[in-house]
């Protein structure tokens, strides 16, 4: 019964996810979904900066966090290591979830592309960019990303056994293809307004302070391997290397 109630928490935590990951795609790109990012705005210019900039700090806090070694040694005291990669992916979707909601649009347009040809070239690079993020979870393992293999391994009875370092196809090339993605999904649009410029640019600081992080966390991990491959792959600009 254990396992069972395990496997159906790890599922449960996939399903919010997934259906929050849908929802922040068409609140980013500003399509089907009620609420978005570049809505009309309804209060004072000071009262939104503050709450979407809260609300995005909220979420990086979050995020950056419960990602780092020091915490889910600390975590898995109190939740089973077979659960500590569903719940954190469970909180994030809840902390995602908020700002989806409390979002408050600025309106005003930075920029505003008059071509209904490029504005549709703008649309679908920043689709592209969703799809290099999910490509790319794939790549390394989604399931093991998302917590699910985790829970299934426990329910057969099966030990964890981490992953292997691999660098599959967009890997070779740059670092952090996800960040490469979540970057151009942001910034790819027909009309940046002020909040999307907000959301696009705290982000932005948000992942490149994330990788410093990361890395650390990585050459920990793999040691030698990673800091060779940090010398033949670039950050996240293809076809550039990194000195060292």
């Amino acid at each position: 019964m254990k396992k069972l109630m395990y496997f159906a928490y790890g599922l449960l935590a996939y399903a919010i996810f997934f259906a929050t990951f849908c929802f922040a795609v068409g609140f980013v790109v500003n399509l089907i979904v009620p609420n978005t990012l570049d809505g009309e705005p309804g209060s004072s210019l000071s009262y939104a900066l503050l709450v979407d900039s809260g609300l995005l700090l909220l979420f990086a806090v979050q995020h950056s966090t419960m990602a780092r070694p020091w915490f889910k040694k600390w975590w898995t005291r109190y939740i089973p290591e077979a659960l500590e990669r569903s719940t954190y992916v469970l909180l994030s979707s809840v902390c995602l979830i908020v700002l989806l909601w409390l979002w408050e649009p600025i309106g005003g347009a930075v920029w505003s592309a008059g071509s209904p040809a490029v504005r549709v070239m703008l649309t679908a690079l920043s689709l592209t960019g969703f799809a290099i993020v999910l490509v790319s979870t794939f790549l390394i393992n989604h399931f093991d990303l998302f917590g699910l293999r985790q829970v299934w391994f426990y329910f057969r009875g099966i030990p964890y056994v981490p992953l292997t370092f691999r660098t599959p196809l967009f890997y070779k090339y740059v670092r952090h293809p996800l960040y490469l993605g979540w970057m151009i999904a942001f910034w790819a649009t027909p009309t940046m307004t002020v909040a999307h410029l907000l959301f696009a640019a705290l982000t932005t600081g948000y992942m490149l302070t994330a990788i410093r992080f990361e890395e650390r966390d990585l050459i920990r991990v793999f040691g030698e391997k990673y800091i060779r491959y940090r010398q033949t792959a670039a950050m996240l600009i293809p076809f550039t290397k990194r000195r060292i």
